[in-house]
């Protein structure tokens, strides 16, 4: 009976919450989805306050793809373009981020109106910088010295405009007296993080979230955890693990919306299994986002094969249609279209649905436990006072629909 009852409940929570979803967000009904149904996941510690909540955990699952166009160092955090670096399963990518940033960064001297960059090689277990310029000089420093630098000294710059190092502190890493002699300033440039960072930014947000739930500050939680899911959905998606995240290098530009949101509008609710059992506690929580974003990119070639062969076989009266939505007419995939499109790959949109949900579930209950378990209490529904969200015109993200 309580199954019985359970299931119900569940079913009628999918049909309000269509219903609940608002015009102006229908590119975003999937995140939505997921966040809501992972709340189900939790154990009883955590579902009454997370169900008391549920509605937030819904609406606010779409913030981050809002802050796109707020902040350059937004978008990044959504993909990696894993496919620029190397191939499954991505030996030659590190997994610590700093290490990743080190490895493909450049750095320029400058001295007046001067700059060239050095020569940056990593062999071993040694950082060598050389050039020919000044008189030359090679320099060299054991790599893990570097890189404990590089957090202690480089690391807070992240978010800075410019990432400026002084004469001063090249010579005392280095241990020379080059810089200063020369009048040479050091600029790091950032060649890794415009390809996306996304397994990155879910390892720190777990570590946020466990903090949170450490100082059991329920606000932070609450909305660590609408945004949390957001990030986990994301890497999910082979689009958000490839250069081509919107088929734009195959002819096949408008793919993204059309796996990620198309799809999932017109089959999950009549269609998909949302029960994935109970969030279990996660032992290694950046081998868990790496596995993620490896299971999903193992998925891209089908994604954009199986579309490519079916645009040239499938009724081409039957692939667009036109709909209104938001007061303006749109071209989009037709029901027809994206049926077969669905039934060609197989169970892998909802497949990859599953386990999101259950890995939103899993994280919050990892980082819940990795806190210590605190008792979260009986509270009410939060009232949570809402986070202005600018759009700056000067700010270029990526060209698709989600």
């Amino acid at each position: 009976m309580k199954k019985i009852c359970f299931f119900g409940c569940l079913f009628l929570t999918l049909v309000v919450m269509t219903a609940m979803v608002k015009p102006e967000a229908w590119g975003f009904y999937g995140h939505r989805l997921i966040n809501r149904m992972a709340v189900f996941t939790l154990p009883q510690e955590l579902i009454v306050f997370y169900k008391k909540n549920i509605d937030y955990m819904s609406e606010h699952a779409v913030d981050p793809d809002k802050r796109r166009y707020a902040t350059k160092h937004e978008g990044v955090r959504h993909y990696i373009d894993i496919d620029h670096w190397d191939k499954i399963p991505f030996p030659d990518v590190p997994r610590d981020f700093e290490e990743a940033i080190i490895k493909h960064c450049k750095i320029k001297f400058i001295s007046g109106t001067d700059s060239l960059y050095f020569d940056k090689e990593i062999i071993r277990d040694s950082v060598f910088l050389s050039t020919k310029s000044f008189g030359g000089v090679r320099l060299a420093i054991d790599y893990p010295t570097f890189v404990k630098y590089w957090k202690k000294v480089i690391k807070p710059l992240y978010y800075e405009d410019e990432w400026r190092l002084s004469g001063y502190d090249l010579d005392e890493l280095f241990g020379t007296s080059y810089f200063q002699t020369n009048k040479v300033d050091v600029l790091i440039e950032d060649h890794f993080s415009p390809y996306g960072i996304v397994p990155y930014h879910l390892e720190s947000t777990q570590k946020k979230l466990t903090k949170a739930f450490e100082n059991k500050d329920l606000t932070s939680i609450l909305r660590i955890s609408a945004e949390f899911g957001h990030y986990i959905s994301d890497a999910h998606v082979p689009l958000h693990t490839t250069s081509n995240y919107n088929g734009q290098l195959t002819d096949q530009v408008g793919i993204h919306a059309f796996w990620e949101s198309r799809i999932p509008e017109l089959f999950a609710e009549r269609e998909y299994d949302f029960f994935v059992g109970k969030a279990t506690y996660i032992e290694d929580p950046k081998t868990f986002f790496w596995n993620i974003i490896i299971k999903a990119h193992t998925h891209l070639d089908s994604v954009l094969a199986i579309e490519k062969r079916l645009s040239k076989t499938f009724d081409s009266a039957l692939q667009y249609c036109y709909d209104e939505r938001l007061g303006q007419t749109i071209r989009i995939q037709c029901p027809e279209y994206a049926d077969a499109y669905t039934k060609a790959m197989g169970s892998m949109v909802e497949e990859q649905m599953r386990l999101a949900i259950n890995a939103v579930g899993s994280c919050i209950y990892t980082a819940w436990v990795d806190a210590g378990q605190p008792i979260i209490g009986e509270i009410e529904t939060l009232t949570i006072k809402e986070e202005p969200i600018v759009p700056d015109k000067n700010i270029k993200a990526r060209a698709h629909d989600n």
